[in-house]
């Protein structure tokens, strides 16, 4: 569900007792929507005003920040750095919080500024105040073209969001309650009925008090019993009294496996469709819950021309490898080519010129069958001979031919998976470069001409400790695959990868140790999370020891051979992926 009012309510309750008073080290702005205020005591503090995840949380996922930092984040480290967590505000009901900062400024006088989010879907806005509430920036400038009613522009007095006009849940009263239902149209879904009603109440929670009351979400406001009235109304004020007694649960709702809701109340409407698990707070809720979407959403937007391009020419390679194998299969009936010849050579002595067609015994077939030729009648008896002749040597050159340029048709296939598998692991900027520099050198992009060079940074491996406490390294991209597997692993250590299936070279670095059943297990299924069979599970995977695996020559980046191995199915766990990450 979108961060409601309610939400964020339960969310700044957390945070208030361990942020105020901090001071702030620095700001980093890792993507276009997003702020990260790093605090004393190695905090991070989240601000995210994109549409489709608004929200203030302490994280713990480390965000890759870009070369060369925006104008915004410049800003905010202009006024911010230094500043101590004064106060953290909420409106009653509203999704806007006020981060009071007490700052110094430069001529060594206290001030003050006020960073303010507003987490509402597709206005959501990052604002920056100075002490008189006068904007000094923000995230998105709304000006009178984009809204007449209300400008968000530098320079001007900062004004709130305008009010709905709807009551504020908390205020209702019995009286009101009655009498809002007698007056409602009998048309009207439950859901929808306390939707319009109330202020501060979410679609989820919305039917979740009518399936409370009445037992069915999808309820109609005349099939209500004045018992399930009484009921409606017992709901009502229990989640008035949670708000009032800020009494919230963290909440996550999974379907197999995946996280598909979350809430701050307990979620019945769902039956046995989904699975409920609670949380210790609501920053490790919201960083499990929007972790995977982050990446998807990163992918999407970073990736979107590289998987256009390599999808385009992985689909351009199968379409030539169909005409190719085709055409390999015409050469195999060649033979008959050669046949035609020799049968028309034999029967020179029969023939005349114009002839259509030849209609001769087979001699070379057991029974000595007739068969039929045709002919060209404009050639001589000879020159059909030579014409078959001719098909016959192009057919023998064209399958040797055809059969090289299909095994790197499929060469090239399988590059490309591994290049769709990269993109859709990438993590940061600057895997993204290195993929586009891949494909660039690989021929599959075209060069760009001379001007300004992409920042280039050195990354290296995801890094893993096993629970027996054994280093293991994963490459990001092809090129790192091979670097790491053919240059910087130890000969004596193994490697891991998926059988037959798409993904990262895994590197257990046991030394020269002997490495115990369960250490295998674990480093096997780091290699099956980070390949395209993530989500399935007895994977099988190939170890053996890094010696054995080699790079055949002229072999794209990746691309390797190995003999001797092991194998080990496992399904991989990501909850084991968490544990084991070194950040």
């Amino acid at each position: 569900m979108p961060l409601d009012a309610v939400c964020l309510q339960a969310i700044l309750e957390e945070l208030r007792p361990r942020l105020l008073g901090l001071r702030i080290d620095k700001v980093q702005q890792p993507a276009r929507d997003q702020v990260v205020l790093l605090l004393r005591g190695n905090q991070r503090l989240l601000l995210n005003a994109g549409a489709n995840a608004p929200r203030i949380q302490l994280t713990g996922i480390i965000r890759d920040n870009p070369a060369e930092p925006p104008m915004f984040c410049m800003l905010l480290r202009k006024h911010l750095v230094g500043a101590r967590v004064a106060d953290m505000v909420q409106p009653p009901l509203e999704r806007l919080v006020r981060l009071e900062l007490d700052i110094t400024d430069d001529f060594g006088q206290p001030g003050r500024r006020t960073l303010v989010l507003e987490a509402m879907g597709r206005r959501s806005n990052l604002i920056l105040l100075d002490g008189e509430g006068r904007i000094i920036d923000c995230l998105r400038r709304v000006d009178a073209d984009m809204s007449a009613a209300r400008q968000v522009l530098p320079g001007l007095y900062y004004e709130p969001p305008a009010s709905t006009g709807r009551l504020p849940v908390t205020e209702e009263t019995e009286e009101g309650f009655r009498a809002k239902l007698a007056a409602a149209n009998p048309e009207r879904q439950l859901d929808a009925f306390l939707l319009d009603s109330y202020f501060g109440v979410s679609p989820i929670i919305a039917r979740e008090l009518a399936f409370r009351a009445a037992g069915d979400t999808d309820r109609r406001m005349f099939e209500l019993t004045s018992r399930e009235e009484d009921t409606l109304w017992a709901q009502l004020q229990g989640f008035i009294s949670a708000i009032k007694e800020n009494n919230f649960t963290p909440i996550c709702l999974r379907q197999e496996g995946k996280p598909v809701d979350f809430s701050y109340l307990p979620i019945t409407q769902y039956g046995t469709a989904v699975d409920t698990e609670r949380y210790g707070s609501f920053c490790q809720l919201l960083d499990d819950f929007y972790e995977a979407r982050e990446r998807m959403e990163r992918t999407r937007q970073r990736g979107a021309d590289l998987i256009r391009s390599a999808t385009t020419a992985r689909d351009r390679l199968r379409r030539k490898l169909a005409l190719q194998e085709k055409d390999y299969a015409a050469t195999q009936n060649r033979d008959q080519l050669r046949i035609s010849g020799d049968l028309i050579t034999a029967n020179l002595y029969r023939m005349e010129r114009g002839q259509t067609k030849l209609v001769c015994e087979n001699y070379y077939d057991e029974n000595c069958a007739e068969i039929t030729i045709q002919l060209d009648p404009l050639l001589t008896p000879q020159q059909n001979a030579a014409k078959y002749y001719k098909r016959y040597t192009k057919a023998k050159t064209a399958e040797k031919y055809l059969r090289e340029q299909m095994d790197i048709a499929r060469r090239d296939l399988e590059y490309l998976e591994s290049i769709l598998e990269e993109i859709a692991e990438a993590e940061t900027e600057q895997d993204f470069l290195d993929i586009r520099s891949e494909m660039r050198d690989a021929g599959f992009l075209r060069r760009q001409g001379k001007g300004k060079k992409e920042p280039k940074r050195v990354t290296k491996p995801r890094e893993f400790r096993t629970t027996s406490g054994l280093r293991v390294l994963v490459g990001r991209n092809n090129r790192q695959n091979d670097k790491l597997t053919m240059k910087d692993a130890d000969h004596r250590d193994l490697w891991f990868h998926t059988q037959k299936i798409h993904g990262s070279h895994v590197i257990l670095c046991t030394g020269g140790m002997e490495v115990d059943d369960d250490t295998i297990v674990e480093a096997a299924k780091i290699a099956a999370w980070y390949s395209q069979a993530r989500t399935s599970g007895n994977i099988p995977v190939d170890y053996t020891q890094v010696k054995h695996v080699k790079k055949p020559s002229g072999a794209r980046p990746g691309m390797v051979v190995y003999h001797t191995c092991q194998t080990v199915n496992v399904t991989p766990e990501e909850g084991l992926i968490k544990r084991l990450f070194v950040k």
